[in-house]
């Protein structure tokens, strides 16, 4: 957790889970860019913790100069190259995919904005209302497109429509969300979803709890109910 200048908070956590091996989840926090990002290596398919981990560092190089436009321009290009350094991976290693979910925040005094491709979260919370703000790319979900519908990719329960390092042509989907005093976010992996419903993870944004307290809640929940999955998750408060 940390308290950074630009009026937030942040904190984060990861977790291998009860039944997997490793952790392919990644996260990062970086409070001086006003970037959050959680990242979730896709489990069944060689090296998922290679591609999460990837995305984090290249993610992590960047630094925040000119307009917020640029910025979202650095890491539009950061994911792209990812996605072609794991497929040129996959095809040396002869696999059939090494692929990553993604999901980011971008802090800017006026808006926030929110980044994904994939089935990783971002949720917001105001009014005592939690929403979520990215809309999954898997099958039966919101994705409309036909470069989402070209290669569905196994993912657990699901089939995922879109991810890093599936298809030659990247799609980042991005939405401008509020900035508002007291709003908070959420990213989070699908671990998280598989043991807390929105309801609850709802509730537990209606306390007092600072974000340090509201990680420690979604993890331990999570593991208490089994997490057969990796967790993840950051909380981001705003200030004023």
């Amino acid at each position: 957790m940390s308290a950074a200048p630009r009026g937030y908070r942040s904190a984060g956590r990861t977790d291998v889970g009860k039944l997997r091996g490793h952790n392919e989840d990644a996260l990062l926090i970086r409070d001086d860019l006003g970037l959050w990002v959680v990242a979730d290596g896709l489990g069944g398919h060689s090296a998922g913790d290679v591609a999460s981990a990837l995305i984090v560092e290249r993610l992590a190089a960047l630094s925040r100069t000119g307009t917020v436009h640029d910025f979202i321009e650095a890491i539009e290009d950061a994911l792209i190259r990812t996605n072609d350094d794991l497929r040129q991976a996959a095809l040396e290693r002869r696999v059939d995919l090494i692929g990553s979910t993604v999901a980011l925040l971008v802090h800017h005094d006026a808006f926030m904005l929110c980044g994904w491709v994939g089935d990783s979260r971002v949720y917001a919370f105001e009014g005592n209302r939690l929403r979520q703000v990215t809309r999954d790319h898997a099958q039966g979900g919101d994705d409309d497109t036909d470069y989402g519908r070209r290669r569905p990719v196994p993912a657990g329960n699901a089939v995922l429509t879109r991810a890093i390092g599936a298809e030659e042509r990247l799609a980042v989907d991005w939405l401008i969300t509020g900035h508002r005093p007291g709003m908070q976010f959420l990213l989070c992996s699908d671990g998280v979803n598989k043991e807390l419903g929105d309801a609850e993870l709802e509730a537990a944004f209606r306390s007092p709890a600072s974000p340090p307290e509201l990680i420690e809640h979604i993890v331990e929940t999570s593991l208490a109910r089994g997490a057969r999955d990796n967790v993840t998750a950051i909380v981001v408060r705003l200030g004023s």
